[in-house]
């Protein structure tokens, strides 16, 4: 099949040079508002055109601390095991990202612990990892609007085993603190969404993140001074990706180019994953508003 086969919301790819494969995980759009999920699919390509499966990644197992909101997988590859980090929710817990681990990209992932890593009484989601400069991993994160109001991000260091947080976590910015970012309702109710990190060829560190813009849904750009996790960061005037799509991740493919993937549009069951080519510069990256053919 082909990305545009494929209803998929946030949508997240790994590349596994060893077995010459790219691996797509994303928000099944079939229960991403409503609906007990079966987990995460899985789909498996060779050459970022033509995919297939879905295979199943994670199915959740009995008592399960979830049942509803399956959102956003990602996996990273850590200490030679894969793990996926996700957004989970149930009627008697908040929102948060769970983290949990396989041997194999495919899967199954299984839980580490039973409990999200976010703060127990924080509404979170969008859990990314990055390790810094100093090999330190690092959990990114949005603490949502529905509870804050202006949506906010975080980044909390994690114990090397990725099972908890090693310190209390530290707010890099709120949603209202980009130009180009709009009120989802009243003039105070601001969306932060799908965070992702990536350091530019002169060492600067940037955020991939999402919002509502002036054309519905977009991403911008953010910027730690120092390249440093903490930052001080501030925010490109304007969004990278304007009308209709966003929940970006940046990826290396096997032959070196930089891809994006976004989901567009974002209207549930229409979105699908696109993937777009990205030109990298000292200040930042840019990117035409056409998919790859």
């Amino acid at each position: 099949m082909l990305l545009e086969d494929i209803n998929l919301r946030d949508p997240f790819i790994l590349p596994v040079p060893e077995e010459q494969a790219y691996y797509l995980y994303g928000t099944a759009g079939a229960t991403a508002w409503s609906g007990t999920p079966e987990g995460f699919p899985v789909y498996r390509s060779s050459d970022l055109t033509h995919w297939e499966g879905p295979f199943q990644a994670f199915q959740p197992p009995a008592g399960f601390w979830a049942d509803r909101h399956f959102w956003a997988p990602e996996v990273h590859r850590w200490n030679g095991r894969y793990y996926m980090l996700a957004s989970f929710k149930s009627e008697q817990r908040c929102r948060g990202t769970q983290i949990l681990a396989a041997d194999q990209p495919q899967g199954p992932f299984e839980p580490l612990g039973d409990r999200p890593v976010t703060p127990a009484d924080w509404e979170c989601l969008d859990g990314t990892l990055y390790a810094d400069e100093d090999g330190v991993p690092w959990l990114v994160f949005c603490r949502e609007w529905l509870e804050v109001l202006d949506g906010e991000v975080y980044a909390m260091p994690l114990l090397p085993d990725l099972t908890a947080g090693a310190a209390e976590p530290v707010l890099l910015f709120r949603a209202s603190e980009a130009a180009w970012a709009r009120p989802v309702k009243g003039d105070d109710h601001f969306v932060t969404d799908g965070p992702f990190l990536h350091r530019l060829p002169d060492g600067s560190l940037v955020m991939l993140w999402s919002s509502i813009g002036e054309q519905g849904y977009a991403m911008g750009l953010a910027r730690s001074a120092g390249g440093r996790m903490t930052g001080p960061w501030s925010q490109e005037a304007e969004p990278v990706f304007a009308k209709d799509g966003g929940h970006g991740m940046l990826l290396r493919t096997l032959e070196g180019r930089l891809l994006l993937t976004i989901h567009t549009p974002n209207k549930n069951p229409l979105e699908r994953p696109i993937l777009l080519k990205v030109e990298e510069a000292p200040d930042g990256i840019s990117l035409p508003q056409m998919p790859l053919p």
